[in-house]
């Protein structure tokens, strides 16, 4: 046991609840080939990680993946509840500094993910902020539970309200390199990710034709 944990939080590839309003344009299966692929990427930069990791799923255990990981499922009637109940059971465990992250990110890296956990050195609170305006990765060095109650989840001024919040209550916060996540056909398409990847392109035709 590393004093560092990452938290990731991962959907069930199941069709029809995955990256739902890129689905809205591009259908289902191709939304599901989408976020199989950003899954990808999550995998490969969570693999050269030094700190021990738990996958936390959004439904139920899939004991095909993720091998070789402690697997949980997301607890809470809503986002921030599930990431407080992750962080608890990382604090309870006596680690000393938790990162949190979602699993569609086409540009996350390990260094994303260190410099995370190295803010945790300096800071009580480290936020990796979306261009959407959330955020899509949190640590924490101790559990701060008002960061996970009554926010705007999936909003515009989510990270904005929550860095306020924080000034408030006095506590320090540092922010890394803003990064885009996937959520719409213009996200996609926009992306490098995609850009690069002519079999997704491909597959992503096939269905629509």
């Amino acid at each position: 046991m590393t004093k560092d944990l990452v938290i990731v939080f991962v959907k069930n590839t199941t069709l029809g609840s995955v990256k739902t309003r890129l689905a809205k344009t591009i259908g289902d299966f191709g939304a599901l080939e989408v976020y199989k692929e950003l899954l990808k990427i999550t995998k490969n930069t969570v693999a050269k990680l030094n700190s021990d990791v738990r996958i936390y799923f959004s439904n139920h255990i899939d004991t095909d993946a993720w091998k070789n990981y402690p697997k949980n499922i997301q607890q809470g009637a809503d986002l921030g509840e599930r990431m407080y109940n992750a962080f608890k059971d990382g604090f309870e465990d006596s680690y000393k500094q938790i990162v949190l992250i979602g699993s569609d990110l086409p540009d996350i890296s390990t260094s994303h993910i260190e410099n995370g956990l190295k803010a945790l050195e300096k800071d009580d609170v480290v936020f990796g902020p979306a261009e959407d305006g959330g955020y899509y990765l949190i640590g924490l060095k101790c559990l701060i539970p008002e960061i996970f109650k009554n926010k705007p989840w999936s909003q515009s001024h989510l990270l904005k309200k929550t860095l306020q919040e924080l000034h408030h209550l006095n506590v320090s916060v540092s922010t890394l390199e803003t990064l885009n996540d996937i959520d719409t056909y213009e996200d996609l398409i926009a992306s490098d990710f995609y850009i690069s990847n002519q079999k997704l392109q491909e597959k992503i035709q096939q269905l629509n034709d």
